[in-house]
Order: structure tokens, then sequence, then C-alpha cells
């Protein structure tokens, strides 16, 4: 895809796992890109592997929690790089946790990050965008927005929640008539420095669920997601498996994901007691995009490149189907 240098990006999540890469990936292509995360040392090394790559960047000490904060951290971005093109929602945060040990206080403090972080987050991108009617609002999704698993409730809902009110709002734009675009980007387990500070209530260290992918993989998809007039992508036939198998066979996913689901998100190592939790406040140091698992995550998705690029391929497929016919009515002439 040609680069589009100069655009206006803004990233929550941005200092370390998928939301670092997706800055890596918009630096490299000479973006102009506002930071959005709680850490300030995951934020500076972010700020310099873009401006190293070619780009500009604003680090933003924003908790994606507070409104008020995120409408003045898109106010600042604006200030600084004149307009708003792509605004891309993906801080989260989660517990480790059978429903029946959570507290109320972190069942709300999970839906105000991972959900009420990215209405905020739109609220904010749209009150820049509509003026201009122009801008695309990336929402970083998950499979476990269609087929929930154990252990993680909170983000389960949140993940589920956003899918229906970006639905909603999908609806809301097309009735203004508004160039204003919005997507959603699902992904399959990744290879996240999460797993090692999430609040945990497990016996042993938590793990993504195999098969796991670099979030590199994740950030290809969601850079170019932000330049395709797609309702939605899958990254990873995992992700596609989930939502189909969700679809046809919910009951026999919730007795499979009963029996395995506990074990599937846990490593053999016992989990340490002083283990980091990153839920409350940032977890201290620069824990850039990747995590434990990189011997066990995969660097390419062959489903998510055939889906990016499904309009190029159709074409030479189409293209190749004109020049066999060609090739026989011209052998049947001869």
């Amino acid at each position: 895809m040609a680069s589009k240098a100069g655009e206006v990006v803004v990233i929550t999540g941005a200092s370390a796992g998928v939301g670092r890469a997706v800055a890596r990936e918009f630096g490299r292509h000479r973006a102009r890109v506002g930071l959005i995360a709680r850490g300030p040392d995951g934020l500076a090394a972010a700020k310099h592997e873009i401006e190293e790559a070619g780009g500009e960047a604003l680090a933003l000490p924003v908790d994606v929690a507070d409104a008020d904060a995120v409408q003045r951290a898109a106010d600042q971005v604006v200030e600084r790089f004149g307009r708003l093109d792509v605004w891309v929602n993906n801080a989260m945060t989660s517990v480790f946790s059978p429903f029946a040990e959570m507290t109320a206080e972190e069942f709300q403090r999970v839906t105000q990050v991972t959900y009420l972080g990215s209405v905020h987050g739109t609220m904010a991108a749209l009150r820049h965008m509509r003026p201009r009617d122009h801008g695309t609002i990336v929402q970083v999704g998950s499979a476990l927005a269609f087929r929930s698993i154990p252990l993680q409730s909170a983000y389960c809902g949140a993940k589920h929640a956003l899918v229906g009110f970006l639905d909603s709002l999908r609806c809301e734009l097309i009735h203004e008539r508004s160039h204003i675009h919005v997507t959603m980007v699902h992904l399959p387990a990744m290879n996240t420095p999460q797993f090692g500070w999430v609040k945990s209530r497990l016996p042993h260290k938590a793990q993504p669920v195999p098969p796991i992918y670099q979030p590199e993989v994740a950030a290809r998809a969601i850079y170019v997601a932000a330049h395709r007039r797609r309702r939605s992508v899958q990254v990873g036939m995992s992700t596609v498996e989930a939502i189909l198998g969700n679809k046809l066979i919910p009951g026999t996913l919730d007795r499979y994901l009963g029996r395995t689901g506990y074990a599937a998100q846990q490593t053999k190592e016992p989990r340490p007691a002083d283990q980091p939790v990153n839920l409350w406040q940032p977890v201290p140091g620069d824990w850039g995009s990747r995590g434990a698992f990189a011997d066990r995550a995969r660097g390419h998705s062959l489903q998510s490149w055939l889906n990016l690029h499904r309009a190029p391929l159709a074409l030479l497929g189409g293209a190749a189907v004109l020049a066999g016919a060609a090739w026989a009515s011209n052998k049947r002439l001869s």
C-alpha cells in the first residue's frame, strides 16, 4: 500500500503490545501520531521509534477511562498537527479470574478502559472529524467479541459491547450521509506483554490461547483497514473459525470451553506472587510490543493477507479467467 505520509493519527494504548506495533507501523509510513497511554516510559520509547522511522509523534499520558482527558488529548493533537485523519481505539485491560471471585470494582475498571475508553475516543474523534466530514475510526476488536471464553468475563463483555455500539453509530453516520468511516479489526490471540502484568487469580502464569500471532500481524492489518472502506476485518483463521463456530454450534463450544478453557489460558509455570499488575496504575518501564511467547508466535497470517488483498486478487482472478477464455477461443479457431 502506498505511504500516507503526513496523515494525522491517534492511537490509544500506544505504549505497549498491539498499540505499540501499530504506532511503529504508522511511523514507518511517516505519519504524525498522537500517542495515548498511561505509562510515560513506553510512551517515550514509542515516540522515539516513530521519529527514528521518519514520522512525528506527540506523547500524551492519559487514562482513556477519563473522557475529559481524552478530549483534551484530541484537542492537543489537532492543535499540534492541524487536523485528525485516523483514530485507532486499542486501549484495553483485563482480569484473569472466575467471575464468582471478581470484585465489582475490577469489573467496572475493565469496562471503563476496554469499552468506555473506546466510546470516549470515538466521541473525541468525531468532534474533530465531523466539521471536515472526513476521517476513519478503527476499533480494535477480538474473536472474543463473538465467542466468549471463561476467566475473562469483563473483557469479553466489553468487546461484545463494542460491536453493538459501533453498529449503532455506523447506522447514524449513514443516516447523516457522513463520509466518516468506522471499521473494526478483530484479532486472534496475540503475543503481547499483557500476560506479564494482567491482574490474575490463576494458579499458573496466564497465556494467550494458541494459535498465537505476533503484534506486527495485527499492526499491518490495522494500517490497511484504516485506508480501506471495509466494515470489518478478521485477522487469523482462528478468528474466522471462532466467529463461524459460534454461529453454528454455540452450545457445543460452551461445553468444549468449559472443559478446556481454564487450562488453555495457563502455562505450567506457577504465577509469581509478586507479578506486577497494571489494572489500576501503569507498570513502570518500557515493555515494548512483544510478550514472552515469541517462540510460539506466528509472524504472518495467510488468511489475513488474502482477506486484506481480496479486491486486487479478485481482479487478477477475473483477468486470468478472461485470458484463459480468450486462449481457448483462439485455440478453437486455429
